[in-house]
């Protein structure tokens, strides 16, 4: 199945493409670029290769709510005059938001726009999927754009205090969780003008700042791993962690006890549970070279050196860290970054690693990749 996203590199887009990515011998990922919407040809070319379009290029805020109108109802227009065009019976899903319900130029957009799409299904054969979306939050969300949780982990973890104008309930989806049922629609294929997606956690905006505000105080500055009661706050610290600023915190040392019996060194202080392990490593190879969707995990070196290196998806920079087991460290793994570790010493290496869950073979969510 040939599948295309609109806004391919924004937030939404980007989980959504990386994650269809994961299952290569399902799905074949068409490749789209936002000039294709000023150039007639390349966004028929487009189209046509397509048998599945998710349309979420879309403006979400601007000074001028008519400015937003006008572009996200522009956009559709372009993308239907396409499909006419080309003659495409493809499935289309239009992400759509819960604010269509509200008096403003934002949810007007969103509704004409998800009315346009099932004219041009119902008029020519095509399918359409109208998704009503809740307020999303996940790794990698633009600051001051995206949500006010992609806010908060953003001013946290650089030394600022967030501030709230409105201490109202919010209905959240996490990123994966709202790509998870986009993937599904898509299997399904059916024909829904109107398919709300529901929120998976509804919180208080000050419930969200405290939960935040705990993982900068414990995790940032300590290297705690806080309790996580529940699969929103795992997904709330996996997206305050991809805000974390990896090159300037890792490697980092531990707190040394020594005494004439020699050294003690604890590795790791958490809420929750997990698998501990350990592996020897001999010189100039290397482990690793995967990624990890949801997991937490640490890589502590107590003996020998090493190089570890990341590196985010859709990115070429490579981060590398050195650690030395004569002044034992560790790093942490952010999900959707796919890591490694070399002995690049002479002796030995010895790593220990925690991950929040033990490794099941049926779910291992462990994707090999290079660096």
């Amino acid at each position: 199945m040939k599948i295309g996203i609109t806004g391919q590199n924004g937030f939404v887009g980007s989980h959504l493409y990386n994650s269809i990515g994961l299952y290569p011998t399902e799905f074949e990922r068409i490749d789209f670029r936002k000039e294709y919407f000023d150039e007639d040809e390349k966004l028929d070319q487009f189209v046509a290769e397509c048998d599945v379009i998710v349309h979420l290029a879309a403006m979400n805020r601007h000074e001028s709510e008519q400015v937003i109108y006008d572009t996200n109802i522009g956009l559709v227009n372009k993308l239907v005059a396409s499909l006419v065009r080309t003659g495409s019976k493809a499935h289309v899903l239009i992400s759509s938001s819960t604010q269509e319900e509200r008096d403003n130029l934002y949810g007007r957009s969103k509704r004409e726009g998800r009315e346009a799409l099932n004219k041009w299904a119902n008029e020519n054969g095509g399918k359409l999927t109208g998704l009503l979306i809740p307020n999303v939050f996940g790794p990698f969300g633009k600051p001051f754009y995206n949500s006010f949780v992609a806010t908060f982990c953003f001013q946290l973890t650089h030394a600022e205090r967030p501030t709230i104008a409105n201490d109202g309930e919010v209905k959240l989806i996490y990123v994966q969780e709202l790509v998870d049922d986009i993937i599904k629609q898509i299997r399904e294929g059916e024909h829904q003008p109107l398919s709300v997606v529901e929120p998976t956690a509804t919180k208080k905006v000050s419930e969200v700042r405290a939960l935040l505000e705990h993982y900068k105080d414990l995790y940032l500055e300590k290297g705690e791993i806080p309790v996580l009661n529940d699969r929103f706050e795992l997904n709330l610290f996996n997206t305050y962690r991809s805000f974390m600023d990896h090159k300037a915190i890792y490697p980092k040392k531990f707190q040394l006890h020594t005494d004439p019996r020699g050294t003690f060194v604890e590795i790791i202080r958490m809420g929750i549970g997990g698998q501990s392990s350990y592996s020897t490593t001999v010189p100039s190879i290397t482990r690793g070279n995967h990624f990890h969707t949801r997991k937490i995990e640490r890589f502590a070196v107590i003996q020998g050196k090493a190089r570890i290196q990341l590196r985010k998806m859709d990115t070429d920079e490579i981060l590398d860290f050195y650690l030395d087991g004569q002044e034992p460290s560790f790093v942490d793994m952010p999900i959707w970054y796919t890591h490694n570790i070399t002995n690049i010493g002479e002796e030995e290496l010895i790593t220990l690693f925690w991950i929040n869950e033990p490794y099941d073979p049926a779910d291992p969510d462990t994707y090999f990749l290079e660096v």
